[in-house]
């Protein structure tokens, strides 16, 4: 992929606000969380940095996904997976179907305060019994006059304590399962909705997380994205983006963990000699370093085959194996490295232990291994007892 010189601007821009903005404040945020999310995305729209790609008309840059994709990377060389996730849920997983798909009013409303850093957004699919299995959700929206009033819950949701919307998946319809959903903006301060307390979770514990409970909800029918009954479809293009946007992100924190481990391995002595002049610790960096390009590789050509409209069965395989290759990779460079720390890599505040337990969450949110691993056959025509 070639970059230009507004590419280059965007990264560095993305850098020296990670720099000062955030990765000072990272301990305190992980100790007492969740980060302050309306005070550090006012700054971030101040920037233009959560309307990178999305439509001029309500306030963002109108460039095309690859600069997007360049701030991603960018984000991901915060000390922590919490901060930059939230920042994904506001630009990759809760407005770009909004911004494709959502009427000028709805748009004016809810899009452009997001874009500006002025309304928090979060993204509610997941619930206890359906997370990558989004096709069986059970919360329902049901149509009175002119309004939805909404039944049900949703579960794991970032950004959610803090959230100022909602962009809601539910059935509208008895149709069948992959035919009766839609997806609908849903104000938080609407009447009957209620947020469990912040989960305890393994990682990501700057970020805020919660089971939201919604309990005759009413809003308005025009709130709806798109059109009603097209939800499911909907949201499995605005999981392209999110696919992309996390591998991007995986890349810069990935790079952050191996060159951390290279210094401090070039401090540890051990046996008399810095523990990186051990054959073994320096080829397995550079393998792992070697395996974070491949990742960039295939990144920046799904990325790519997206921007060229390129055949979509293609770009949604592309982006599975991103989101799988991410995940697992994560996992690989975060254990790996973690090793060479010894008994410092065990402890809680150590940023590569961090990364540990931070990275596990991407083979997990966003559709788990196993569900890219069944996208990708069925890409291939090799699902087990498909006729050919």
């Amino acid at each position: 992929m070639k970059f230009t010189q507004e590419h280059e601007e965007i990264r560095r821009t993305v850098r020296n606000f990670v720099e000062r903005e955030i990765n000072p404040f990272v301990e305190e945020w992980e100790t007492k969380p969740p980060f302050p999310a309306h005070a550090l995305f006012k700054k971030l729209g101040d920037l233009g940095l959560l309307g990178i790609s999305k439509p001029e008309a309500h306030g963002g840059m109108g460039l095309d996904y690859s600069y997007n994709l360049v701030a991603a990377e960018e984000f991901g060389r915060a000390h922590c997976g919490g901060v930059p996730l939230a920042i994904g849920v506001q630009t990759d997983m809760a407005t770009p179907a909004l911004a494709r798909f959502g009427s000028e009013e709805i748009c004016k409303q809810y899009l452009a305060p997001a874009i500006k850093g002025e309304m928090v957004a979060s993204i509610a699919v997941s619930e206890p019994g359906a997370g990558s299995d989004v096709a069986n959700i059970k919360t329902r929206a049901s149509k009175q006059g002119d309004d939805y009033v909404i039944n049900g819950t949703k579960m794991w949701i970032t950004n959610s304590t803090q959230a100022d919307w909602f962009c809601l998946l539910a059935n509208t319809s008895d149709d069948a399962k992959h035919k009766n959903k839609s997806l609908i903006v849903v104000p938080r301060d609407a009447a009957g909705i209620s947020l469990s307390q912040p989960l305890n979770k393994l990682g990501m514990r700057s970020s805020d997380t919660a089971q939201v409970f919604f309990d005759n909800v009413r809003v308005p029918r025009r709130n709806l994205i798109g059109a009603e009954g097209q939800g499911f479809m909907i949201q499995m293009m605005q999981f392209q983006e999110e696919r992309m946007w996390g591998a991007a992100n995986a890349i810069g924190g990935l790079e952050g963990v191996i060159k951390a481990t290279i210094a401090y391995t070039k401090e540890r002595h051990a046996f008399d000699q810095p523990l990186i002049d051990n054959q073994y610790v320096h080829f397995k960096l550079a393998e792992l370093q070697t395996e974070v390009e491949a990742l960039r590789a295939l990144v920046y050509g799904t990325c790519e085959s997206y921007i060229n409209g390129e055949n979509p069965q293609r770009v949604l395989q592309l982006a599975s194996m991103c989101k799988l290759k991410a995940g697992r990779l994560a996992r690989e460079v975060s254990d790996g490295c973690l090793q060479f720390w010894g008994g410092m890599g065990f402890m809680w505040d150590n940023m590569v232990s961090r990364s540990y337990r931070d990275s596990r969450l991407a083979s997990i949110g966003g559709g788990a291994d196993e569900v890219m691993l069944g996208i990708i056959c069925k890409t291939m025509d090799i699902l087990p007892g498909k006729k050919k």
